[in-house]
C-alpha cells in the first residue's frame, strides 16, 4: 500500500514538513525535508516524538492543529 502525506507546514526558505502515513502498519510520521542550503537531508520522526519536542515553530502549531481537526481523517493523498 502507498504511504499517504499531507503537508503540514512549508517555511519562507523553502523547508517542509509532511504528516506522513503508513496505511499497511498504522505508522504516523513527521518528514522534514529541508532545502539544499540546508544540508538537504531528510529525516523522519514519529509524530509522539516530534510532539514531545514542544516546538515553539511554525511546523509544531501547524501539526497540532491539523491533529485537532475533524478533517485529520479525510483522504490524505498518497506519495
Amino acid at each position: 500500500m502507498p504511504l499517504s502525506a499531507k503537508e503540514i507546514y512549508r517555511s519562507s526558505n523553502g523547508d517542509r514538513w509532511l504528516l506522513i502515513g503508513d496505511p499497511a502498519s498504522g505508522r504516523q510520521f513527521v518528514r522534514h525535508e529541508p532545502n539544499v542550503s540546508s544540508g538537504g537531508r531528510i529525516t523522519e520522526t514519529d509524530v509522539d516524538a516530534f510532539l514531545r519536542v514542544d516546538g515553539s515553530g511554525p511546523e509544531y502549531a501547524a501539526l497540532r492543529r491539523l491533529l485537532a481537526s475533524p478533517e485529520k481523517d479525510a483522504d490524505i493523498p498518497t506519495v
